[in-house]
């Protein structure tokens, strides 16, 4: 499920100054739709992901990494969805983003996670908070 072009550099997407210029043409629809993430379902069923939790950090995302290991945020199972990704997405800076993951891993239960998949699928249908 290759979103990006092959000569993306490898960087987090949000420090990229046109990341629409290097997604390609399946991978914009992919994005759109949140197809991309079909593949966790895999890591799901292998016990690496749940479905709600912390959004899994890429390898270049140092800004990222270095605030969730403050906050200990690492020491929980990272989800496909997350309370950070229903409340804005790629719109959220990098700070709240943490906050969020911060606010969830406090408030994690069965009821807050079955909250965060309907407003996933709310948001995965209306395609809101997609910024690349």
């Amino acid at each position: 499920f290759r979103t990006m072009k092959t000569n993306t550099p490898d960087v987090a997407t949000h420090l990229i100054d046109n990341p629409a210029g290097h997604i390609t043409n399946i991978g914009n629809f992919l994005r759109n739709n949140s197809l991309d993430e079909l593949p966790q379902i895999y890591s799901i069923v292998t016990g690496d992901m749940s479905l709600v939790g912390p959004r899994p950090a890429l390898h270049n995302q140092d800004d990222l990494i270095q605030l969730r290991k403050k906050l200990n945020i690492f020491t929980y199972k990272p989800g496909v969805t997350g309370w950070a990704q229903v409340n804005g997405r790629d719109e959220l800076s990098i700070e709240n983003k943490v906050l969020h993951d911060k606010y969830y891993c406090e408030n994690q239960n069965f009821f807050f996670d079955l909250k965060i998949l309907l407003l996933t699928v709310i948001k995965v249908v209306k395609k809101t908070g997609i910024s690349h």
